[in-house]
């Protein structure tokens, strides 16, 4: 009699090697989420594009705004996508099939620049020259000069001023110091901000003489635009030196 098979009831197959599960798909470079830091890093590289001419006023609030609301890298990559990189601008000379004149070196400082405002407004900012000395006489206008890109080739600056009920503004940097000490003063009022200290090594120094009315001759640091103070940015050269 043969013998008896084993019944295949109750019996469980032998489980076989496990499959890992297919790995998703990694996400696409530009739809990762940006970080807070990235955000500033953008506004930064705006910022800068602004001060070398590259965007308008107009154009630098709309891009700042849009990279504050940014979620995304590819949304932050929009807003420098026309944009050269720091330091690999393109030079003219490479975008012209025809050879340019070397670049000319700045000229030199004039002696003496006149400003005489009566109701409007005179303004010096940018890359100017800063000459040897300025005359500056301002009746209800507003004059003001921006030292934070000038081009300064020589260590003084002398300043004759005369305000009646005007202004006059020095947006300075840390290297510059306003000496205003011999200002005459009825009515106004002089003030000079140099909130970096006295550490910092000296590449300018602007001696004011003259006589302040009722108006006011000032010197500070540039402020903080309107987007730099809504995110609470730090004040340009707010911490002493």
């Amino acid at each position: 009699m043969a013998d008896p098979q084993p019944s295949d009831r109750g019996l469980v197959p032998a489980a076989g090697p496990s499959v890992p599960d297919a790995p998703s798909a990694p996400s696409a470079p530009g739809t990762l989420r940006a970080s807070h830091a990235d955000r500033d890093l953008v506004v930064e590289q705006l910022r800068v594009a602004a001060g070398d001419g590259r965007l308008s006023p107009e154009e630098l609030d709309e891009r700042l705004e849009l990279a504050l609301t940014a979620r995304t890298y590819a949304e932050l990559a929009t807003l420098l996508a026309d944009l050269p990189a720091a330091g690999t601008a393109v030079s003219p000379a490479s975008l012209s099939p025809t050879p340019l004149s070397p670049v000319v070196a700045p000229s030199a400082p004039k002696d003496l620049i006149r400003l005489h405002c009566s109701s409007g407004r005179a303004e010096r900012r940018g890359r100017w020259v800063v000459p040897n000395r300025m005359d500056l006489k301002v009746s209800s206008g507003h004059i003001t000069l921006d030292f934070t890109e000038a081009v300064i080739v020589q260590r003084m600056l002398h300043i004759d001023a005369e305000v009646r009920s005007g202004h006059i503004t020095l947006i300075t940097k840390p290297g510059i110091v306003v000496d205003a000490d011999d200002v005459t003063v009825r009515n106004g009022h002089v003030q000079v901000r140099a909130p970096w200290g006295t550490d910092v090594p000296e590449l300018l120094r602007i001696d004011v003489t003259g006589k302040c009315g009722s108006g006011h001759i000032s010197a500070r640091p540039p402020r903080r635009s309107f987007w730099q103070w809504l995110r609470r940015a730090p004040r340009p050269y707010a911490i002493a030196a």
